[in-house]
């Protein structure tokens, strides 16, 4: 039988041994294989990048779990940072030895990825692998949040859900740059603490306060312009409820399980309401934008004017205890396997 590389690729010449997390059915973390492969060769338009740090994201867990479906085996990760090793022909854009950075990188979690040098942006000086791949996919999504679904600005109120998670508390932050008041929820007094640190004005325990009747409360029942929804199934129904009139509904992300279906009617009784559901790949679609939100997480960063938090560093012999912390959202800040 020929050789068969992560992705499913028949590998020609000799290999050397790469490590990859793979899953063969969809499932729990324990439907997750750390395996020994032959470590591709870059083609045209490609470089074999060694992984320093992958990141660990709610999307992996429905990729693995079948929420979001994708062809069988499944290489799992999709973010992370690491050294240039290897150059497809002709390969002009990066070259052997730079640090780079991605997201949205199928494979992520391994000793090497194969990536198209077109998803790769430059790590500064300053910051360190685990920096890179704490930084790319939950800033760049707290990014377009702030930025492009709705764009904040000064007088405007938000509710940030999970604000005390990898993307809230960098959507806090981003928010407080535009002068936006932030209202964040958070199950803990620990959680609670590192919202107000990230900038959130007003910080609820959903786990003693009902969140909907103390975001009336906080804004004299008017409610908030926008809010910025990742948790799903169990907020969904009170956060329409929380909106001002002709308020956006942000639902990027669905921790507690899908939002059931419902009659958009509800949208025109409740205030002609807006709601959408986007997701990173359509923002970072063109190498130019790719770029334009890198580059300003990754410099902020590099400036201290963006906190990142890493909380926890898995090997990658353990991505099923990393997987499982993440889901039980016991977490704060980002998660890491370290290849």
């Amino acid at each position: 039988m020929p050789s068969l590389d992560y992705a499913g690729h028949e590998t020609k010449g000799e290999t050397y041994a790469m490590k990859a997390v793979r899953v063969y059915e969809y499932g729990g973390p324990e439907v997750m294989r750390l395996e020994e492969l032959p470590t591709p060769r870059p083609g045209a338009g490609q470089a074999l990048v060694k992984v320093e740090a992958a990141g660990v994201n709610f999307a992996d867990l429905y990729r693995r779990s079948g929420t979001y479906r994708a062809p069988l085996p499944l290489a799992i990760g999709l973010e992370g940072a690491g050294t240039v090793e290897a150059l497809g022909p002709g390969v002009t854009e990066v070259a052997v030895g730079d640090r780079v950075a991605w997201a949205d990188l199928g494979g992520s979690y391994a000793s090497h990825v194969l990536a198209p040098v077109d998803r790769l942006v430059p790590l500064p000086a300053p910051l360190s692998f685990q920096d890179g791949a704490a930084a790319m996919l939950q800033g760049m999504t707290a990014h377009y949040l702030a930025h492009s679904t709705y764009r904040l600005e000064p007088g405007h109120v938000c509710l940030v859900h999970a604000a005390a998670g990898g993307v809230g508390l960098l959507l806090c932050q981003m928010a407080r740059r535009h002068g936006a008041r932030v209202i964040g929820t958070v199950s803990t007094e620990a959680k609670a603490r590192l919202a107000r640190e990230a900038g959130a004005e007003e910080v609820i325990l959903y786990t003693q306060q009902d969140f909907e009747a103390e975001v009336k409360r906080l804004t004299g029942g008017r409610g908030v312009h926008v809010v910025y929804e990742s948790v799903g199934k169990d907020t969904f129904e009170q956060s329409l409820n929380c909106l001002a009139r002709r308020g956006y509904l942000v639902l990027f992300g669905q921790a507690s399980g899908p939002v059931p279906s419902f009659d958009p009617q509800v949208l025109n009784a409740r205030g002609s309401l807006f709601l959408t559901r986007p997701s990173l790949p359509h923002h970072v679609a063109t190498r130019e934008e790719l770029l334009q939100r890198a580059d300003d997480v990754l410099r902020w960063v590099a400036a201290g004017e963006l906190r990142l938090r890493v909380e926890r560093t898995y090997p990658l012999a353990e991505a099923a205890a990393a997987h499982q912390a993440l889901a039980s959202r016991q977490t704060t800040g980002k998660v890491l396997l370290l290849p």
